[in-house]
């Protein structure tokens, strides 16, 4: 495994870094309240960085996500590269991508997924369809993230027994009803009902399971951002604060403190480039993603608990840039599911490998 990124990554990257300081600032996102910064987003696609994902693979979304998640810029970046450019990249059919890919790449269309953390959504496909590549949709989403945003929702459908699985299906959110969802972060939320909503498939066998998983190593990126993000504050903060005049980085408790943070971002981080990696290179990735799901879950909610900790009495100010942090990282613990929910898919996933391989 070599995780050095190549030329175009790391030059997407640093032109990532360069926008999202300049832009993502404690006002403007502030400013933003529970919505996203449009002149951001209008700045990344400007730059042509959705549609870089594309060349750059799963490894480069994540070096840029780290980028975001070090910010908390809001911006529904994350969504619409893996429910949107990857997903119909990677499965969708020619005339699919053809219609879909141009607007996913400069932005004027934006995807999200209900991907709830566990199973999958409990809709069902209108039986008079004949389940093939239109239908109509039917259930209900509680929540999806940057749902306000998307002009088009990807929903995985649980099918029905005893064929078992699941299926995905684009959605125009024009075509379904939305109503506005607050989270603990603002993530510009919204609740999605389909009554009869009309859907295309997207892919076939497999689909799901490389969507998901895909989704799973984006979101651990981000993760890995929100936590460096969290602990480069703190680091500064308890270097200049002082206490009996000594600063307080000085005090054998919060180094330790801090490098138990440390570990755990470094863990988070070099899992996600591991799953990244593999799925550019072809190869399994499902075990490798679940892992890096579950270290951005428990590694994760230990750091951003720790930068507000090393922060005292300021890491109780809700106007303080390092709670942004502390709430984008419960949000995506959330997201992605506790650890426990985590290891139980994980082992099921290793036991019916086994059993096919014995098969």
């Amino acid at each position: 495994m070599d995780f050095t990124p190549t030329e175009e990554q790391a030059a997407a990257q640093g032109l990532a870094r360069e926008i999202f300081g300049d832009l993502a600032t404690p006002e403007r996102l502030a400013a933003a309240g529970t919505g996203s910064d449009a002149e951001l987003w209008k700045a990344l696609c400007a730059a042509g960085l959705p549609g870089a994902v594309e060349d750059v693979g799963l490894l480069g979304l994540v070096l840029l996500l780290e980028e975001q998640g070090r910010t908390t810029a809001q911006v529904p970046f994350a969504a619409s590269c893996v429910y949107g450019l990857f997903a119909v990249a990677a499965h969708g059919t020619e005339e699919q991508r053809g219609r879909l890919l141009p607007g996913l790449r400069d932005g004027t269309a934006i995807a999200a997924g209900a991907f709830p953390a566990r199973g999958g959504v409990a809709a069902s496909v209108d039986a008079a369809s004949g389940g093939g590549s239109a239908a109509k949709l039917t259930g209900v989403v509680p929540w999806v993230p940057w749902l306000r945003d998307a002009t088009e929702v990807l929903v995985a459908v649980r099918d029905p027994a005893p064929r078992g699985g699941h299926s995905l299906w684009r959605v125009r959110v024009a075509d379904a009803e939305t109503e506005p969802v607050e989270l603990t972060a603002p993530w510009a939320a919204g609740r999605l009902v389909l009554d009869g909503t009309p859907g295309e498939r997207i892919g076939g066998e497999g689909a799901y399971e490389d969507v998901l998983a895909a989704a799973r190593t984006a979101f651990a990126g981000l993760q890995a951002g929100v936590c460096a993000g969290s602990l480069a504050r703190a680091v500064a903060y308890t270097n200049e604060r002082e206490q009996f005049g000594r600063p307080l980085a000085a005090k054998q408790g919060v180094q330790l403190r801090a490098a138990d943070a440390h570990m755990d971002t470094e863990a988070i981080r070099v899992t996600a480039y591991e799953a990244a990696w593999r799925r550019d290179a072809g190869l399994p990735y499902g075990t490798h993603a679940l892992t890096a799901a579950w270290w951005a879950s428990e590694g994760g909610k230990r750091v951003v608990h720790a930068g507000q900790h090393l922060h005292g009495g300021m890491g109780a100010d809700l106007d303080h840039p390092v709670h942004r942090h502390f709430l984008w990282g419960r949000q995506l613990v959330a997201y992605l599911g506790c650890g426990s929910e985590v290891l139980e898919e994980m082992g099921d996933l290793i036991a019916r490998s086994a059993q096919e391989g014995e098969a």
